[in-house]
Protein backbone atom coordinates (compact mmCIF):
# COMPACT_ATOMS: atom_id res chain seq x y z
CA UNK A 1 0.00 0.00 0.00
CA UNK A 2 1.03 3.68 -0.79
CA UNK A 3 -0.15 6.61 0.68
CA UNK A 4 0.94 9.91 -0.57
CA UNK A 5 0.51 13.61 0.51
CA UNK A 6 2.48 15.81 3.23
CA UNK A 7 3.56 13.64 5.97
CA UNK A 8 3.87 14.84 9.47
CA UNK A 9 6.83 12.19 10.08
CA UNK A 10 8.18 11.66 13.96
CA UNK A 11 7.84 12.90 16.82
CA UNK A 12 8.13 16.33 15.84
CA UNK A 13 5.61 15.60 12.77
CA UNK A 14 8.42 17.30 10.39
CA UNK A 15 6.04 17.96 7.36
CA UNK A 16 7.42 16.14 4.26
CA UNK A 17 6.34 15.71 1.07
CA UNK A 18 6.06 12.07 -0.56
CA UNK A 19 4.75 8.55 0.33
CA UNK A 20 4.17 6.06 3.07
CA UNK A 21 5.15 2.61 1.59
CA UNK A 22 2.99 0.22 4.13
CA UNK A 23 4.11 -3.83 4.13
CA UNK A 24 2.31 -6.21 6.01
CA UNK A 25 1.02 -3.93 8.73
CA UNK A 26 3.82 -1.68 9.14
CA UNK A 27 5.42 1.06 7.63
CA UNK A 28 8.19 0.07 5.64
CA UNK A 29 9.77 3.13 4.60
CA UNK A 30 8.55 7.29 3.44
CA UNK A 31 10.05 8.11 0.40
CA UNK A 32 10.66 12.38 0.17
CA UNK A 33 9.81 12.69 -3.64
CA UNK A 34 7.17 15.37 -5.35
CA UNK A 35 3.63 14.09 -5.00
CA UNK A 36 0.16 14.61 -6.68
CA UNK A 37 -1.53 14.65 -3.61
CA UNK A 38 -2.72 17.66 -1.25
CA UNK A 39 -3.62 14.57 1.28
CA UNK A 40 -2.36 15.23 4.78
CA UNK A 41 -0.89 12.07 6.43
CA UNK A 42 -0.61 11.47 9.74
CA UNK A 43 -0.55 9.10 12.76
CA UNK A 44 -4.56 7.70 13.84
CA UNK A 45 -5.54 9.04 17.01
CA UNK A 46 -5.53 7.28 20.19
CA UNK A 47 -7.84 7.87 22.66
CA UNK A 48 -6.69 7.60 26.06
CA UNK A 49 -9.39 7.20 27.92
CA UNK A 50 -13.17 6.50 27.26
CA UNK A 51 -16.60 4.95 28.65
CA UNK A 52 -17.98 3.49 25.52
CA UNK A 53 -20.94 1.85 27.79
CA UNK A 54 -22.57 5.25 28.39
CA UNK A 55 -23.78 5.27 24.85
CA UNK A 56 -27.01 3.98 25.90
CA UNK A 57 -27.96 7.51 27.45
CA UNK A 58 -25.51 10.61 25.37
CA UNK A 59 -26.65 13.94 26.96
CA UNK A 60 -28.49 12.25 29.36
CA UNK A 61 -28.36 13.64 33.57
CA UNK A 62 -28.50 17.40 32.25
CA UNK A 63 -27.69 19.98 35.87
CA UNK A 64 -26.64 16.51 37.93
CA UNK A 65 -23.39 16.36 39.75
CA UNK A 66 -20.74 14.45 39.09
CA UNK A 67 -21.23 11.75 41.77
CA UNK A 68 -24.93 12.04 40.96
CA UNK A 69 -24.20 11.21 37.19
CA UNK A 70 -21.18 8.40 37.54
CA UNK A 71 -20.68 7.35 40.67
CA UNK A 72 -20.51 3.96 41.32
CA UNK A 73 -22.53 2.21 42.34
CA UNK A 74 -25.62 3.58 41.87
CA UNK A 75 -24.78 6.94 39.84
CA UNK A 76 -27.07 6.96 36.55
CA UNK A 77 -25.25 5.53 34.30
CA UNK A 78 -24.31 2.69 36.59
CA UNK A 79 -28.00 2.30 37.08
CA UNK A 80 -29.11 3.07 33.28
CA UNK A 81 -25.98 0.30 32.50
CA UNK A 82 -27.99 -2.50 34.68
CA UNK A 83 -31.39 -1.74 33.95
CA UNK A 84 -29.71 -2.06 29.66
CA UNK A 85 -30.74 -5.13 27.69
CA UNK A 86 -27.65 -6.64 26.66
CA UNK A 87 -28.57 -6.25 22.63
CA UNK A 88 -29.22 -2.32 22.69
CA UNK A 89 -25.80 -1.81 25.09
CA UNK A 90 -23.82 -3.56 22.58
CA UNK A 91 -25.27 -1.98 19.44
CA UNK A 92 -24.82 1.80 21.02
CA UNK A 93 -21.29 0.89 21.37
CA UNK A 94 -20.77 -0.35 18.29
CA UNK A 95 -22.64 2.75 16.67
CA UNK A 96 -20.33 4.78 18.78
CA UNK A 97 -16.98 2.52 17.72
CA UNK A 98 -18.02 3.10 14.59
CA UNK A 99 -18.14 7.19 14.54
CA UNK A 100 -14.41 7.15 16.39
CA UNK A 101 -13.36 4.97 13.69
CA UNK A 102 -14.67 7.04 10.91
CA UNK A 103 -13.59 10.36 12.75
CA UNK A 104 -9.71 9.48 12.85
CA UNK A 105 -9.05 7.01 16.22
CA UNK A 106 -7.04 3.82 15.50
CA UNK A 107 -6.72 2.72 19.20
CA UNK A 108 -8.80 3.66 22.68
CA UNK A 109 -8.43 2.17 26.30
CA UNK A 110 -11.92 1.76 27.99
CA UNK A 111 -12.84 1.76 31.73
CA UNK A 112 -15.09 -1.14 31.13
CA UNK A 113 -18.05 -1.37 33.42
CA UNK A 114 -20.03 -4.59 34.58
CA UNK A 115 -17.30 -7.11 35.48
CA UNK A 116 -16.88 -9.98 32.93
CA UNK A 117 -20.27 -9.47 31.60
CA UNK A 118 -19.09 -5.56 30.42
CA UNK A 119 -15.59 -7.18 29.05
CA UNK A 120 -17.41 -9.36 27.03
CA UNK A 121 -20.31 -6.90 26.01
CA UNK A 122 -17.45 -4.69 24.37
CA UNK A 123 -15.66 -7.60 22.91
CA UNK A 124 -18.98 -8.10 21.08
CA UNK A 125 -18.77 -4.52 19.92
CA UNK A 126 -15.81 -4.76 18.14
CA UNK A 127 -16.55 -7.80 16.04
CA UNK A 128 -16.90 -5.65 13.35
CA UNK A 129 -14.56 -2.72 14.71
CA UNK A 130 -11.14 -2.47 13.01
CA UNK A 131 -9.83 -0.68 16.06
CA UNK A 132 -7.18 -1.51 17.88
CA UNK A 133 -8.50 -1.59 21.88
CA UNK A 134 -6.94 -1.93 25.44
CA UNK A 135 -9.76 -2.71 27.57
CA UNK A 136 -9.40 -2.76 31.32
CA UNK A 137 -11.69 -4.71 33.29
CA UNK A 138 -13.97 -3.11 36.42
CA UNK A 139 -15.32 -4.19 39.74
CA UNK A 140 -13.67 -7.83 39.65
CA UNK A 141 -10.07 -9.32 39.13
CA UNK A 142 -12.60 -11.86 37.06
CA UNK A 143 -12.90 -9.13 34.12
CA UNK A 144 -9.08 -8.34 34.86
CA UNK A 145 -8.26 -11.69 34.31
CA UNK A 146 -10.32 -11.83 30.62
CA UNK A 147 -9.55 -8.55 29.75
CA UNK A 148 -6.12 -6.03 29.33
CA UNK A 149 -5.93 -5.27 32.97
CA UNK A 150 -7.95 -3.08 35.43
CA UNK A 151 -9.45 0.38 35.45
CA UNK A 152 -10.12 1.97 39.10
CA UNK A 153 -12.40 4.21 40.29
CA UNK A 154 -10.66 6.81 42.76
CA UNK A 155 -8.87 5.71 45.98
CA UNK A 156 -11.45 6.61 47.75
CA UNK A 157 -13.96 4.31 46.65
CA UNK A 158 -11.62 1.12 47.45
CA UNK A 159 -7.96 0.78 48.34
CA UNK A 160 -7.49 -1.45 45.22
CA UNK A 161 -4.36 -2.84 46.52
CA UNK A 162 -5.56 -6.49 45.71
CA UNK A 163 -6.10 -5.63 42.06
CA UNK A 164 -2.73 -3.76 41.96
CA UNK A 165 -1.43 -6.71 42.83
CA UNK A 166 -3.41 -8.88 40.56
CA UNK A 167 -2.73 -6.67 37.19
CA UNK A 168 1.00 -6.40 38.16
CA UNK A 169 1.34 -10.41 38.58
CA UNK A 170 -0.17 -10.69 35.50
CA UNK A 171 2.04 -8.40 33.66
CA UNK A 172 -1.27 -6.27 33.01
CA UNK A 173 -1.90 -2.40 32.98
CA UNK A 174 -3.63 -0.72 36.28
CA UNK A 175 -5.40 2.66 35.51
CA UNK A 176 -7.06 5.00 38.24
CA UNK A 177 -8.87 7.65 38.30
CA UNK A 178 -7.31 10.43 40.60
CA UNK A 179 -7.64 13.70 41.49
CA UNK A 180 -11.29 13.96 39.42
CA UNK A 181 -13.36 16.15 42.35
CA UNK A 182 -10.80 16.80 44.78
CA UNK A 183 -7.19 16.11 46.28
CA UNK A 184 -7.82 13.35 48.64
CA UNK A 185 -7.62 10.28 46.59
CA UNK A 186 -4.31 11.21 44.66
CA UNK A 187 -1.95 10.36 47.25
CA UNK A 188 -3.37 7.10 47.52
CA UNK A 189 -3.59 6.53 44.19
CA UNK A 190 -0.43 7.35 43.89
CA UNK A 191 0.80 4.74 46.51
CA UNK A 192 -0.45 1.88 44.45
CA UNK A 193 2.18 3.01 41.96
CA UNK A 194 0.24 2.35 38.67
CA UNK A 195 0.53 2.19 35.44
CA UNK A 196 -1.10 5.69 34.73
CA UNK A 197 -2.85 8.32 36.33
CA UNK A 198 -6.53 9.67 34.92
CA UNK A 199 -7.47 13.22 34.96
CA UNK A 200 -5.80 15.12 38.08
CA UNK A 201 -7.52 18.13 37.63
CA UNK A 202 -6.73 18.99 41.43
CA UNK A 203 -3.29 18.26 41.90
CA UNK A 204 -1.39 20.08 44.08
CA UNK A 205 2.62 20.82 43.86
CA UNK A 206 3.07 17.98 46.34
CA UNK A 207 1.25 15.82 43.90
CA UNK A 208 3.30 17.55 40.90
CA UNK A 209 6.56 16.60 42.68
CA UNK A 210 5.47 12.52 42.93
CA UNK A 211 4.19 12.30 39.48
CA UNK A 212 7.69 13.44 38.47
CA UNK A 213 9.79 11.87 40.47
CA UNK A 214 7.69 8.38 39.86
CA UNK A 215 7.33 9.28 36.00
CA UNK A 216 4.22 7.95 36.18
CA UNK A 217 2.10 9.20 33.25
CA UNK A 218 -1.33 10.89 33.20
CA UNK A 219 -4.38 10.72 31.15
CA UNK A 220 -6.55 14.05 30.88
CA UNK A 221 -9.73 15.00 29.95
CA UNK A 222 -10.40 18.76 29.97
CA UNK A 223 -13.80 18.89 28.23
CA UNK A 224 -15.51 16.19 29.85
CA UNK A 225 -13.76 18.29 33.77
CA UNK A 226 -15.27 21.50 32.28
CA UNK A 227 -18.71 19.57 31.44
CA UNK A 228 -18.86 18.15 34.97
CA UNK A 229 -18.13 21.81 36.21
CA UNK A 230 -15.01 20.07 38.41
CA UNK A 231 -12.60 22.61 36.97
CA UNK A 232 -9.86 22.59 34.51
CA UNK A 233 -6.46 19.83 34.72
CA UNK A 234 -2.92 21.92 34.78
CA UNK A 235 -1.70 20.39 31.32
CA UNK A 236 1.41 22.54 31.13
CA UNK A 237 2.17 21.39 34.79
CA UNK A 238 1.64 17.85 34.30
CA UNK A 239 3.25 17.93 30.89
CA UNK A 240 6.63 19.56 32.32
CA UNK A 241 7.06 16.41 34.50
CA UNK A 242 5.51 13.43 32.59
CA UNK A 243 3.98 11.76 29.92
CA UNK A 244 0.56 13.43 29.18
CA UNK A 245 -2.34 11.80 26.65
CA UNK A 246 -5.57 12.99 26.25
CA UNK A 247 -9.00 11.17 26.25
CA UNK A 248 -12.84 11.74 25.72
CA UNK A 249 -13.72 10.14 28.96
CA UNK A 250 -18.14 9.29 29.31
CA UNK A 251 -19.88 9.16 25.50
CA UNK A 252 -22.38 10.10 28.21
CA UNK A 253 -21.14 13.68 28.25
CA UNK A 254 -19.08 14.25 25.29
CA UNK A 255 -18.69 12.54 21.52
CA UNK A 256 -15.66 10.53 21.53
CA UNK A 257 -14.12 12.68 18.81
CA UNK A 258 -10.28 13.66 19.17
CA UNK A 259 -10.56 16.73 17.02
CA UNK A 260 -12.79 18.50 19.10
CA UNK A 261 -10.60 17.24 22.43
CA UNK A 262 -7.24 18.53 20.49
CA UNK A 263 -9.37 21.82 19.35
CA UNK A 264 -10.31 22.84 22.79
CA UNK A 265 -6.97 21.81 24.58
CA UNK A 266 -4.72 23.79 21.88
CA UNK A 267 -7.35 26.51 22.38
CA UNK A 268 -7.66 26.56 26.40
CA UNK A 269 -3.95 26.16 27.07
CA UNK A 270 -0.83 27.33 26.16
CA UNK A 271 0.92 24.02 24.61
CA UNK A 272 2.20 24.26 21.27
CA UNK A 273 0.29 22.08 18.49
CA UNK A 274 2.98 19.29 18.51
CA UNK A 275 2.65 18.78 22.18
CA UNK A 276 -1.26 18.76 21.79
CA UNK A 277 -1.02 16.56 18.71
CA UNK A 278 1.31 14.03 20.44
CA UNK A 279 -0.92 14.14 23.51
CA UNK A 280 -3.31 12.52 21.09
CA UNK A 281 -1.35 9.90 19.12
CA UNK A 282 2.43 8.43 20.66
CA UNK A 283 1.73 9.34 24.43
CA UNK A 284 -1.66 7.08 24.38
CA UNK A 285 -0.03 4.79 22.53
CA UNK A 286 3.22 4.86 24.75
CA UNK A 287 0.82 4.35 28.29
CA UNK A 288 -1.65 1.70 26.39
CA UNK A 289 1.65 -0.18 25.47
CA UNK A 290 0.95 -0.15 21.87
CA UNK A 291 3.21 0.17 19.18
CA UNK A 292 2.61 3.40 16.41
CA UNK A 293 1.21 6.95 17.64
CA UNK A 294 3.95 8.13 14.53
CA UNK A 295 5.11 7.93 11.11
CA UNK A 296 8.09 6.28 11.26
CA UNK A 297 9.86 2.92 9.39
CA UNK A 298 8.91 -0.14 11.62
CA UNK A 299 5.54 1.71 13.35
CA UNK A 300 2.48 -0.03 12.49
CA UNK A 301 0.76 1.41 10.12
CA UNK A 302 -2.61 3.45 11.80
CA UNK A 303 -2.64 6.42 9.75
CA UNK A 304 -5.07 9.37 9.29
CA UNK A 305 -5.25 10.42 5.98
CA UNK A 306 -7.10 14.12 5.54
CA UNK A 307 -7.83 16.02 2.76
CA UNK A 308 -5.68 19.22 2.49
CA UNK A 309 -7.93 20.52 0.15
CA UNK A 310 -11.15 20.78 1.59
CA UNK A 311 -12.94 23.87 1.73
CA UNK A 312 -12.18 23.53 5.60
CA UNK A 313 -8.49 22.84 5.50
CA UNK A 314 -7.33 24.35 1.78
CA UNK A 315 -5.06 27.26 2.20
CA UNK A 316 -3.69 26.14 5.30
CA UNK A 317 -0.20 27.69 6.15
CA UNK A 318 1.50 25.12 9.23
CA UNK A 319 -0.62 21.63 8.71
CA UNK A 320 0.42 20.32 12.47
CA UNK A 321 -1.92 23.96 13.61
CA UNK A 322 -4.34 22.61 11.06
CA UNK A 323 -5.10 19.02 12.52
CA UNK A 324 -5.13 20.11 15.90
CA UNK A 325 -6.91 23.15 15.53
CA UNK A 326 -8.71 23.20 12.69
CA UNK A 327 -9.68 19.28 10.98
CA UNK A 328 -12.81 17.80 11.90
CA UNK A 329 -14.51 14.52 10.65
CA UNK A 330 -15.72 16.15 7.33
CA UNK A 331 -12.07 16.54 6.85
CA UNK A 332 -11.56 12.16 6.50
CA UNK A 333 -10.57 10.67 4.11
CA UNK A 334 -9.32 7.23 5.04
CA UNK A 335 -8.46 5.83 8.01
CA UNK A 336 -5.67 3.06 7.66
CA UNK A 337 -5.11 0.60 10.11
CA UNK A 338 -2.77 -2.44 9.87
CA UNK A 339 -4.91 -4.76 9.12
CA UNK A 340 -6.05 -2.83 5.63
CA UNK A 341 -6.06 -4.73 2.48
Amino acid sequence: MIVEGTILTGRSFEAVEGRVVVEDGEIAAIEETAVDSDDIVVPSFVNAHTHIGDSIAKEAGEGLSLEELVAPPDGLKHRLLRDADRDELVAAMARSLSFMQQAGTGAFVEFREGGVEGVEAIRDALADASLESVILGRETTDAMELADGFGASGANDSEFGAERRATREAGKLFGIHAGEVDSSDINPALDLDPDFLVHMVHAEPLHLQRVADSEIPVVVCPRSNVVTDVGRPPIEELADRTTVALGTDNVMLNSPSMFREMEFTAKLYDLSAREVLRMATVNGAEIAGLGGGLVEPGHPARLLVLDGDSDNLSGARNPVRAVVRRAGLADVRRVVHPTTD
